[in-house]
């Protein structure tokens, strides 16, 4: 994570920058510093500091011929260390607008740095090392909620549980927090959220500072699944100005898997967290935005352009628009579902999610791949997994290698012709009642469901702007017929492009397409086709 460049290395890097003395004590970043510098040491110590509402943490030495900085340089997110100099000496400086040039003039340079501050968010993750201190309850929907937001934006944080930690009750004492108002999260150990939502901490943290409203962008680009962050990639590396928006975390559906064993490339597989965070610091190395947190509620038809409306009133203007809001999972119709998401009943299957029912019987709901790889996931740690299937076989939606993989795992019991009918509990889920195609009803007293069925398509927000079908999908291309087209005025000579909705330059890309087949493959391959399609709209 700190290797030393060569001095022809540091003399390209030079060219770019300015070289500087630094003197003992100076402080060179400090936390939740803005437009944050890159620095490569000639001379003298830099020393790496977390600063921390519990303490003043060491992270690590700087040395000659080494360089500062992590991830968060790419992403544009604020510092959230403090540098300090320790041993007077000499540095090259750059702003991250050179830093960015140089990556993409350099390819040497930007294999080095771009691993380099991969690796050192990945270690500051794993060690909770960061400037955000998390204080709940395990069994908390809240507490569990914030953990899935920061961990899917791949940003460290410290997590200590109200139930377990003695010195629990001193720090909310400290910062005058009652604990009827948990979950806190305290920010750079000074900014304290009761209970925040999560767009109240990705402002905190600046996750979207420095993106600026009014200008109209090439493509805005809404949803940061694996379709969306196709084309920012795509876009972004072909010069278009490029802004993505995303309504909870980069990666869709898709960052909910624990592994994803069937996308090309990846023999031993891929969590789709990493999958995720690798292509969002790709798509922000060739300069696109991405906008976490911050739904959009409107598609805004404008003279000549569009306009994206999001959750606040404001309106993001654009000249073309790519949609990629994806699907999400079904919500079965129970009476009292609402009372158990996030306290015994999940849509994801993480590590967060599989600690929480470490030893129990547990059921997982779907007949689909994510369902599958989800009680593959969960029988390494539960006691049983329960797998109930409405269709009388795993094989109408599921690949053969992990039906095999179920068959094999002991752990996994198949119930086919199987639906839950009702959920129990007291604050968290108690019990589940399912029935078999036979209408015998059993009840078992199980604290944890994950549900995986179906899908419904993220296209509410459009207030039917553009053309669906009747499951609520957009229609593309040849699935639009001419009514459809009349009936959207379609002014162009020209029939819609392959991936082109009713309206001229709105794109529709991934699981909100109709017709998509539902793979992550996919998904990728039109985000990246889209991208040829915007540049003709562009230039029409």
């Amino acid at each position: 994570m700190f290797p030393v460049l060569s001095s022809a290395q540091i003399a390209r890097i030079a060219s770019c920058g300015v070289v500087r003395p630094i003197t003992r004590g100076e402080v060179l970043i400090e936390g939740g510093q803005t437009n944050v510098p890159f620095f490569v040491l000639e001379a003298g110590e830099i020393v790496v500091i977390r600063p921390s509402a519990l303490e003043e943490i060491l992270v690590a030495v700087v040395g000659p011929s080494q360089f500062t900085g992590d991830i968060s340089m790419i992403l544009g997110r604020p510092a959230q260390m403090r540098l300090r100099v320790s041993v007077s000496g000499q540095v090259v400086q750059l702003t991250r607008d050179q830093m960015l040039s140089l990556i993409h003039a350099d390819a040497e340079i930007s294999e080095l740095l771009m691993r380099t501050l991969i690796q050192r968010r990945a270690a500051m993750v794993a060690h909770g090392v960061g400037d955000v201190l998390l204080i709940g309850s395990a069994g908390s929907a809240a507490t569990l909620r914030i953990k899935q937001f920061l961990t899917r934006n791949n940003h460290p944080f410290k997590c200590l549980d109200l139930d377990q930690g003695a010195d629990v009750g001193e720090l909310l004492a400290r910062f005058e927090v009652d604990p009827a108002h948990l979950p806190v999260v305290i920010c750079r150990g000074e900014t304290v959220l009761r209970n925040p939502s999560n767009q109240e901490i990705a402002d905190c943290l600046g996750f979207n500072k420095a993106i600026d409203h009014v200008h109209r962008r090439d493509v805005v680009i809404v949803g940061a699944g694996p379709a969306g962050l196709a084309a920012a990639v795509y876009g972004a590396s072909e010069g278009l100005d490029v802004l993505v928006i995303e309504a909870s975390s980069p990666g869709g559906q898709a960052a909910s898997s624990s592994k994803i064993e069937n996308y090309l490339g990846f023999p031993t597989g891929i969590s789709g967290r990493d999958l995720a965070a690798s292509a969002e610091a790709q798509a922000r190395k060739f300069g696109a935005e991405i906008m976490i947190a911050t739904g959009a509620v409107e598609l805004v038809r404008e003279p000549g352009a569009y306009g994206v409306r999001l959750e606040g009133g404001l309106t993001i203007p654009a000249r073309t628009v790519v949609i990629a809001t994806g699907a999400r999972y079904r919500r079965p119709s129970f009476r009292n579902l609402g009372q158990f998401e996030g306290a015994g009943v999940y849509y994801n299957a993480t590590f967060m999610e599989a600690q929480l029912c470490c030893g129990d019987e547990v059921v997982v709901v779907g007949g689909a791949n994510s369902a599958g790889q989800a009680a593959l996931f969960l029988a390494q740690s539960a006691r049983c997994v329960h797998l109930l299937v409405r269709s009388g076989s795993l094989s109408a939606g599921m690949s053969r290698y992990l039906i095999r993989r179920i068959e094999e795992t002991a752990t996994i019991q198949v119930r086919t012709r199987t639906e839950i009918v009702s959920l129990e509990g007291n604050g968290h889920l108690e019990c589940v009642q399912w029935r078999d195609g036979a209408d015998a009803v059993m009840s078992k007293n199980i604290r944890h469901v994950f549900m995986m069925t179906g899908a419904e398509a993220n296209t509410n927000w459009l207030n039917a702007r553009v053309a669906l079908d009747v499951s609520g999908f957009i229609k593309t291309g040849w699935d639009l017929t001419p009514e459809d087209l009349a009936a959207a005025r379609w002014p162009l000579h020209r029939s819609p492009y392959l991936l082109e909705t009713s309206l001229p330059g709105v794109f529709a890309v991934g699981d909100v397409r109709c017709g998509n087949v539902k793979r992550m493959a996919s998904a990728v391959g039109e985000g990246s086709i889209a991208v040829s399609f915007v540049h003709r709209a562009l230039a029409e």
